[in-house]
């Protein structure tokens, strides 16, 4: 620590803040990348959630108080050359560590709407059209299978239909759901 001896008190509290918080960050990132990091460990005694959004960022964090003091501490550092006023400098360092946070819940906000439910429900098919891929007797009297895309992916699925002979290839749009598996089907 010789080195960060000769240095001005205010550098000297910028180093003092980046090297062990760059520290943490990095375990942080580590941890993240292993899976390691299901919860900061800490909670505050206070709702801070952003309401109004289905995110779910927790402002008054330990990740987000590192976030802050890693764009606090290396913004003073990278700009102790360049502006001399200390109280300018200051006031610089603490608009990067605020920009680190909100860049921070940009990125968790994008992460958030990659985890969408993709799982299928029968009753999303309701009012959707499809193409007959083996046809549908009339009547009521047999089964045939349709295709249809459902949440970006394609499902084959039995189809009756109250109306005639529905031949392979038409298209048709689903009406209901019969016995939880079934689909009802008039020709478009």
């Amino acid at each position: 620590m010789e080195l960060l001896d000769n240095l001005t008190p205010l550098l000297k509290m910028f180093w003092f803040i980046a090297i062990p918080v760059s520290v943490i960050f990095l375990i942080q990132t580590v941890m993240t990348f292993v899976g390691a990091d299901a919860t900061d460990g800490l909670d505050a005694d206070f709702d801070s959630n952003l309401h109004g959004g289905d995110t779910p960022f927790q402002l008054f964090s330990f990740r987000n108080l590192i976030n802050f003091l890693l764009g606090f501490s290396w913004g003073g550092i990278s700009f102790y050359g360049t502006i001399s006023n200390p109280t300018l400098l200051v006031i610089v360092a603490l608009i990067i560590g605020i920009s680190f946070l909100f860049l921070f819940f940009l990125i968790i906000r994008q992460i958030v709407k990659l985890g969408e439910d993709n799982s299928f429900r029968i009753n999303d098919t309701i009012n959707k059209t499809a193409e007959v891929y083996l046809a549908i007797p009339g009547g009521m009297e047999g089964r045939g299978k349709i295709l249809i895309s459902v949440g970006g992916s394609m499902r084959e699925l039995e189809a009756m239909t109250t109306q005639e002979r529905i031949p392979t290839g038409a298209t048709v749009k689903i009406v209901k759901v019969e016995n939880g598996h079934i689909l009802i089907v008039e020709k478009i």
